[in-house]
């Protein structure tokens, strides 16, 4: 099959089904602590992208910190992805650290890149086939990479966020995690809110497995009077902050920043 091109956030699983055989094609699987063996299931021969181990700075007091540019294009290249690749990245909740990585790959500036909506369990829903996991290598990829740092920020950044009136912060965590009204599950962090964020729990965005129609998800942002602000995302430590951005680019709203850290940094830096 002829190479695709990709200018969408997200696609089917029967696009994907449709598109499986493209020359350009990548799949990668984001699933957060997976087990790779003969017993894990995948799509489509995919490429397992370890978001925890190599594609986050594991020397920092925080999980999922920012990739340095440099490692990030290491990685990604030593899972064979090149320059013309399509990447389609999906994982085992529906989606929830597939939009981390497509965020990512926007960070550094590779924009050929879409969520499977819904996942694995889309995938499987819809009786689409799996195979396991063996060990693989890959010819190594010739993806260059430059580093967009308008849409990442970290604590200090935040802070100068917080006092600026066009700035909106959007928490995607849960009403009561927002509300502390439950502990937060990362041991020993306080329960807390950053001042001037309001909350929108990335559960809300979803029918089940895929996202809401974009009619519904535009209603969703419209409630939160945004305006014409930048928009910040947090969540617990910047992985579902990431599944709203998705969102809200799906409907078509422009400077969108993630916080890096998110509460898991900032709970632990202030009082």
């Amino acid at each position: 099959m002829k190479a695709i091109q990709l200018n969408t956030p997200i696609v089917s699983v029967d696009w994907l089904n449709a598109n499986k055989d493209a020359s350009n094609l990548i799949v990668l699987d984001a699933t957060i602590n997976k087990i790779i063996d003969s017993n894990s299931e995948r799509i489509l021969n995919a490429r397992f992208f370890d978001i925890k181990k190599k594609f986050s700075d594991v020397s920092a007091p925080f999980p999922s910190t920012l990739p340095s540019k440099e490692q990030f294009q290491t990685e990604a290249q030593h899972l064979g992805v090149n320059k013309d690749s399509c990447i389609v990245v999906y994982d085992d909740k529906g989606v929830y650290s597939s939009a981390r990585v497509w965020w990512l790959f926007k960070v550094f500036g590779f924009n050929k890149v879409a969520v499977l909506d819904g996942g694995l369990l889309e995938w499987t829903l819809q009786n689409f086939p799996v195979n396991s996991y063996v060990n693989e290598t890959y010819q190594r990829g010739n993806i260059t990479v430059e580093f967009n740092p308008e849409l990442m920020t970290n604590f200090e950044g935040l802070n100068q966020f917080i006092k600026d009136p066009n700035v909106l912060i959007v928490d995607a965590r849960s009403e009561a995690r927002f509300k502390c009204l439950v502990d937060e599950p990362r041991e020993g962090l306080r329960r807390g809110t950053i001042p001037n964020s309001k909350n929108l729990p990335f559960t809300d965005l979803f029918n089940g497995n895929i996202f809401k129609p974009i009619t519904q998800l535009s209603e969703i942002f419209s409630n939160l009077e945004i305006e014409n602000r930048t928009l910040l995302f947090s969540c617990g430590s910047g992985i579902t902050a990431c599944v709203v951005a998705l969102a809200a680019t799906l409907c078509d709203y422009k400077d969108l920043i993630v916080y890096d850290g998110s509460w898991t940094e900032y709970g632990s830096l202030t009082d």
